[in-house]
């Protein structure tokens, strides 16, 4: 099999055109063209990560925040959810875990930047979409410019102003963007008087930035006014159906921004006026791109932390120049004085989900626990910090022979190049499905042709053509490239496929090196020190304070500036010092906590049995809840469909079961009267395992 890429085309860059972009007090500029982002001038590919702030709690925001970072994340995205700050209309609540001036401020102590959701509808599975039930019920029309609703938003958004007033980039802050409503998708003159109220108030960022997914055309956006922003997941837990949906698109090289699915089930049918958005007056951008997915009680699939990566590196090869995810830190929904605030269909919604559980199945858990992903798309996220503006000017070539997603058979592959150096990206994983393994692959790009490789199992990877390389050149590498440290340019090799370098020295000779990789496997290409890790360690790479370490299995962060690991107990890790490794061992006590549960009558009618009786009345059984210490997880297994725990009868955790071991921090169950309460699981809701 021998795959070749169309003829490249020179991308067109439309600049100037956009209402949007600054500077802050130290000149430096942050604009948008057609095709990328750029600050102060250079090209950049930014990532960011949705974490909610009051989704969590207080306390945690730093740890958290720094684990983000040290994942390679650079801007954090959060909504602001109307009803958790006015439950009551005129009482507004912006203390402890809702404070949001106290965690921008936390963001920018870790050194990073916020992108702001203000709605006022936010939907993000909360009640009313955001909007509190005094709005809701108010009989108002509500996402519309009439005056009565744009009251209220105008005092929203003067109250959330108030409180981050004097942290936006031009004033020195960390606000480098503000998201204006969401999902909506048919009315752009609604979009744009929300800006204008935005601007009067004194909102004022670089970026401005819309939901641009619709059924067919692309969401209605005030043109040049805001950046549209897209999404993609892996499933679609909102979807009625009980069976598995066909393999998805995603994982195909299809360049297609706009995911008709999300949001499927609040849209309207397509705009029958034939509006199309201007996609050639925008680069392409995400905001929620799923690093993992909230389940329904209807539906429960599972991401794994191959379906987040595949997702990711399909769609930068696709072009994408500004990597979001939702969410990137899962969290735990508060319960009003008046209601609980969790989507469902007593709501009106379409989906049932549990009342404090938003784990959301993602890179850092509601807990803060690390999942696979965590690490896989660090490796992308490294690269694009060192190499974004080598990057972000590449336009997207497709392959001769587009391979669909339901093509389990050959390899499928785009280009990304400026015309002269470039990346070949491979996809050879598909959701839930087995593709057959490819032999004696040769691909073709740039007038290079790659060593024959075996692509086997399941793996997406890229590879360099014509990269720089201090001088050099490296014709092409069968490794994937990650990160550059001084004049170190790591590599990370691909599970059955030899690392092999091709170099054009700047003295015109030329250099071919096959290597064994592992963390003695530096050798030199003129200027340039080339190290090929294995892939397990690339999971593990981190650039923490300025320099390089690898984490001997765990997932290594700087909290409060001392280099710790999300996991618990001692650990070792390894240092680059600039030509190897140094190795580290950290020793921490930990006495996990040993579990206990004993059988019991029911102590208390469940106070939310409704989340366990969803679908109908189902038989229930409780148990009496220990642990010997505050640290570490209680692990729950069994099946069952609903599950709650309550503490001193208090509701404090929940989950609807997917037949992964549920897992909660022992502290929240030390010292306190606990007791676990599971209904019966039927055949009723779409399960993966």
């Amino acid at each position: 099999m021998t795959i070749r890429f169309m003829p490249h085309s020179p991308a067109s860059v439309l600049s100037g055109h956009m209402r949007m972009g600054g500077a802050n007090p130290a000149g430096e500029s942050i604009e948008v063209n057609s095709c990328y982002i750029t600050r102060g001038g250079q090209p950049i590919i930014p990532v960011m990560g949705e974490y909610h702030f009051s989704r969590d709690s207080r306390g945690n925001w730093p740890r958290e925040l720094a684990k983000m970072k040290a994942g390679g994340v650079g801007i954090v995205a959060t909504y602001v959810l109307w009803i958790y700050h006015e439950e009551t209309e005129g009482e507004f609540d912006f203390s402890g875990d809702l404070d949001i001036r106290a965690f921008v401020l936390s963001c920018a102590a870790q050194g990073l930047e916020v992108m702001l959701r203000i709605g006022p509808w936010a939907h993000g599975e909360c009640r009313n979409g955001g909007f509190p039930d005094w709005l809701q019920q108010s009989g108002i029309p509500l996402r519309c410019n009439d005056p009565r609703y744009m009251e209220k938003a105008r005092i929203w958004y003067i109250r959330v102003y108030e409180q981050v007033k004097g942290l936006f980039f031009k004033d020195g802050g960390p606000i480098i963007g503000v998201q204006l409503e969401n999902e909506l998708v048919d009315n752009s003159k609604h979009l744009l008087a929300l800006k204008q109220m935005a601007l009067e108030i004194g909102y004022s960022a670089p970026l401005y930035t819309a939901t641009g997914w619709n059924s067919k055309y692309g969401a209605k956006i005030p043109v040049d006014e805001m950046l549209p922003v897209f999404a993609g997941y892996v499933d679609a837990p909102w979807d009625a159906s009980l069976d598995r949906l066909p393999p998805s698109h995603h994982f195909s090289f299809d360049p297609t921004r706009n995911d008709t699915a999300v949001g499927m089930d609040l849209m309207h049918d397509a705009d029958e006026s034939g509006w199309r958005l201007p996609y050639e007056r925008y680069p392409f951008a995400t905001c929620e791109l799923g690093s993992g997915l909230q389940v329904t009680h209807h539906r429960r699939p599972i991401v794994s932390s191959m379906d987040a990566y595949a997702l990711s590196l399909v769609k930068l090869g696709c072009g994408n120049n500004l990597i979001g995810y939702y969410m990137y830190h899962g969290g735990t929904n508060k319960i009003g004085r008046l209601s609980t605030f969790q989507e469902s269909t007593d709501t009106g919604y379409p989906n049932d989900v549990p009342i404090l559980n938003y784990d959301f199945q993602t890179c850092l858990s509601q807990y803060g626990e690390a999942r696979g992903q965590y690490g896989m798309l660090n490796m992308l996220h490294l690269f694009a910090q060192d190499f974004g503006g080598l990057l972000a000017p590449m336009t997207h070539v497709p392959a001769e022979q587009f391979i669909p997603s339901t093509d389990l058979t050959h390899l499928r592959a785009c280009l990304r190049t400026d015309g002269t150096r470039g990346f070949v990206f491979v996809n050879h994983y598909q959701r839930l499905s087995q593709l057959e393994d490819v032999h004696g692959a040769v691909i073709e790009a740039l007038g290079v042709s790659f060593p024959k490789m075996d692509v086997t199992g399941g793996v997406s990877f890229f590879l360099p053509v014509h990269m720089p390389l201090e001088g050099s050149e490296l014709v092409y590498a069968t490794a994937q490239p990650l990160c550059l440290q001084g004049n170190t340019f790591f590599f990370a090799a691909i599970d059955g496929i030899a690392p092999e370098y091709h170099a054009r020295l700047a003295d015109g000779s030329e250099k071919n090196v096959s290597v064994q990789p592992g963390l003695d496997s530096g050798f030199d290409a003129g200027n340039a020190h080339i190290v090929t890790l294995t892939w397990d360690q690339a999971r593990f790479l981190r650039r923490l304070g300025g320099d390089m370490y690898i984490g001997e299995n765990v997932n290594l962060y700087l909290d409060g500036g001392e280099l710790t690991a999300i996991e618990d107990g001692s650990f070792s890790c390894y240092r680059y010092t600039g030509n190897s490794f140094e190795r580290i061992d950290v020793i921490r006590e930990f006495s996990p906590a040993q579990l206990t549960l004993t059988p019991v009558c029911e102590p208390f009618p469940p106070p939310h049995v409704r989340e366990l009786e969803l679908g109908g009345p189902r038989k229930r059984w409780w148990q009496k809840i220990s642990v010997s210490t505050p640290e570490g997880f209680a692990t729950l297994s069994g099946e069952y469909d609903a599950a709650q725990i309550y503490a001193d009868g208090q509701l404090i955790a929940d989950n609807f079961y997917t037949g992964i071991d549920w897992r909660v921090p022992a502290s929240l169950l030390f010292g306190r009267e606990c007791y676990l309460v599971m209904s019966e699981k039927k055949d009723d809701f779409y399960f993966e395992t």
